[in-house]
């Protein structure tokens, strides 16, 4: 009887703590269910960024991320410089690409300054605290954790979305596009958003 008792409490908590997590969720996103966006503003690499310095025919396009990821990160850094190469000089003036990091304990402005570097003099690195980040990764609809990783050499890793978000200066999400190793995805986005 006692451990029915315990088990029933169990799968209580767990309801109620799931059903906390999605109510959350919902209330960052608008009533249609998808992200709400908004304003961002952080300390970034290029001094403290906020999508409002955007002049009217500018965008940004935001990807939330990590210095230290192996894959995904890199990736859509990468397909971001082949886009961004292949703007005219009035269309790549116009798109603003910036990471966001989820990691604030070891992606320091220094360090992002570093890495964003490597993919072109137009990106920007930005991350706050970790108050901060959640309340605008819950806005955009962005998941992530930290996992713990004891046996390996970084001790943790962030495991997070990949989608990225096409905005405008007063933070409406133009456009979401999902992770792709090729460009084709994102290309088509800015295009349309550039009319080009």
């Amino acid at each position: 009887m006692k451990r029915q008792y315990i088990w029933v409490m169990s799968a209580l908590v767990v309801v109620v703590v799931l059903g906390g997590l999605f109510g959350y969720q919902q209330f960052q996103q608008a009533d249609d269910g998808h992200p709400r966006g908004g304003p961002v503003e952080l300390p970034s690499t290029q001094g403290d960024f906020s999508l409002t310095q955007l002049e009217d025919d500018q965008l940004a396009v935001l990807f939330f991320g990590y210095t230290y990821c192996p894959d995904v990160c890199p990736m859509n850094m990468a397909v971001m410089r082949q886009i961004m190469q292949g703007l005219d000089e009035e269309q790549r003036s116009r798109v603003v690409p910036v990471l966001v990091s989820l990691d604030p304990e070891r992606d320091t402005l220094e360090r992002l300054g570093e890495y964003v570097a490597y993919f072109g003099a137009d990106f920007i690195g930005a991350t706050g605290s970790q108050e901060q980040l959640e309340e605008l990764a819950g806005r955009y609809g962005v998941m992530w954790r930290r996992v713990e990783t004891p046996d390996s050499a970084m001790e943790y890793t962030i495991d997070h979305s990949s989608s990225l978000f096409l905005v405008d200066r007063n933070g409406s999400i133009l456009q979401r596009v999902l992770y792709s190793p090729t460009p084709h995805p994102l290309r088509a986005a800015l295009e349309q958003e550039l009319g080009g």
